[in-house]
């Protein structure tokens, strides 16, 4: 009896690792149709009584203003191009952060939480977070860093059923992700800690302020993120 539980166990365990494995190659060349986060979003919104809105349109990194990229690794993650899927320096930060402030700020960095939109659920438990871990390490091993910010870039959240830079972009500003401004590509960097709570009110006084920061870091950066010196 224990040796066939043994034999399902390592049969769940390899097919698992094959099928999440041939998932992430084939995303490194394929759009992410959706999420596991847009289908829990849709169901919520049927529970609650509400339309189901789920609006995004897929664009290659090319077809997003530069602006963007720059805008949500000054504000999100400023070691997107060193690390390797962690920063446990900024981790550390962000632990010492949620000790003196009410306002919580996230350690996550771009990577993991493309690999938390693409394959898994919202979540803080171990097993989740250890799910996000393996998948981190995967997107890392089988993407270029661009790669893993096109996907961002497109599965993001940034409002209530407003999914990826093209969404955003059209529904904040009325015009494609190609031709967002410095500006707005920092308005929309901004929404991302709490997109549903911050994207109803984009002209807050917390959104503005903190636009006004990822300004002065994108100056820093000299205005443009530069690949070629990833890693």
């Amino acid at each position: 009896m224990l040796r066939r539980i043994f034999k399902i166990i390592v049969r769940v365990v390899v097919g698992f690792l094959v099928l999440s494995i041939l998932t992430t190659i084939l995303y490194r060349f394929v759009p992410v149709p959706f999420t596991p986060l847009m289908i829990i979003r849709c169901v919520e919104q049927k529970q609650d009584g509400k339309s189901m809105k789920l609006s995004k349109s897929w664009k290659s990194l090319d077809d997003i203003s530069p602006n963007l990229a720059l805008a949500v690794v000054c504000s999100e993650d400023q070691n997107f191009l060193m690390h390797y899927g962690f920063d446990f320096e900024a981790l550390k930060k962000a632990m010492l952060n949620n000790e003196k402030h009410k306002r919580i700020r996230g350690g996550s960095t771009i990577s993991q939480q493309t690999a938390k939109n693409v394959f898994l659920w919202n979540g803080r438990n171990y097993i989740r977070k250890g799910f996000e871990a393996y998948f981190t390490l995967l997107i890392e091993t089988c993407w270029s860093k661009e790669r893993i910010m096109e996907v961002y870039l497109n599965v993001i959240e940034f409002g209530d059923g407003i999914y990826g830079a093209e969404a955003a972009s059209q529904h904040y500003f009325k015009k494609p992700a190609a031709k967002l401004s410095k500006e707005e590509a920092a308005m929309l960097a901004c929404l991302l800690p709490n997109p549903r709570v911050y994207g109803k009110n984009i002209g807050g006084s917390y959104i503005q302020s903190r636009k006004q920061w990822t300004l002065q870091q994108m100056r820093f950066w000299g205005g443009k993120l530069d690949f070629d010196k990833e890693n």
